[in-house]
């Protein structure tokens, strides 16, 4: 594996691991006991992930995005 091949894999884990892990905390504000918030925030927050995502997508010329838990190349 070249090394710029070993320091995007790197790079792309870690960070798409961080986002991930971002993602389930920004879930955790879905608890009404403990926050108050409707649902035009819900789609704010919402739209902001999918735009961000499909900006992503445009950047490395694909369509499509896999789903995973942890994410690895």
């Amino acid at each position: 594996m070249s090394e710029k091949r070993m320091k995007f894999v790197k790079l792309a884990e870690a960070r798409t691991q961080a986002a991930l892990e971002a993602i389930r905390k920004i879930g955790n504000l879905s608890n009404r006991r403990a926050y108050e918030f409707d649902d035009g925030d819900v789609k704010k927050m919402i739209k902001a992930l999918r735009d961000a995502t499909s900006d992503i997508e445009r950047k490395f010329g694909s369509t499509s995005a896999a789903e995973k838990d942890v994410f690895k190349l």
